[in-house]
């Protein structure tokens, strides 16, 4: 059975302290905006590594590919 984005944002926000994560996919392909305080003083890849890690074995088995964009709290309320 193929994840659903609702699937994918459960993963994420179960294993990620995140004010806010959106998101959407065609159940192989999926976009995800999350915004974490965790993030805070982070690289990009610093990032995309603990959204990675709170996904787990998923990422190698069920999702194919996935885009985000990772912003602390800050950066998502200037982004509005």
């Amino acid at each position: 059975m193929l994840p659903t984005p609702e699937n994918i944002r459960q993963y994420i926000s179960e294993n990620l302290v995140c004010q806010h994560v959106n998101v959407t996919g065609d159940g192989a392909h999926f976009e995800a905006i999350i915004v974490s305080e965790a993030f805070d003083g982070l690289r990009p890849i610093a990032r995309h590594q603990l959204v990675y890690k709170a996904l787990g074995e998923r990422m190698k088995e069920e999702i194919h590919a996935l885009s985000m964009r990772t912003l602390t709290p800050k950066e998502f309320e200037a982004a509005q």
